[in-house]
């Protein structure tokens, strides 16, 4: 068990901002096209959070071309470059899943 615990402390990274739940964050992801490898920006807010430690996700959701766009990010996977708080959003649940049935203005949050 302690053997576990020291593992994962190792493979977390410490650089990490603090993440609330509505928050409008910026994810770096690395991308891997054939042999080159990039930097991809997704930006949206954040709607859920789960687990603890280093199984800890982020579920950031986005509305692209008319079309909400969910994507689950493990905070500390290696293909994760940077993460930044664009604004933090005042919430008052634990999750936003009911942004999913909202579109427009109805779907915005209020700045913290």
């Amino acid at each position: 068990m302690n053997i576990i615990d020291q593992l994962e402390k190792e493979g977390m990274k410490q650089n990490l901002p603090e993440i609330a739940i509505g928050d409008q964050v910026k994810v770096n992801v690395k991308v891997k096209e054939g042999e080159k490898e990039r930097i991809q920006t997704y930006e949206g807010v954040v709607i859920a959070r789960k687990n603890g430690g280093i199984r800890e996700t982020i579920v950031v959701r986005r509305v692209t071309f008319g079309v909400g766009v969910e994507r689950t990010f493990p905070l500390h996977s290696p293909k994760i470059d940077s993460i930044q708080v664009v604004r933090h959003g005042k919430v008052r649940r634990a999750k936003l899943y009911y942004l999913r049935s909202r579109t427009g203005k109805a779907a915005k949050l209020k700045e913290n």
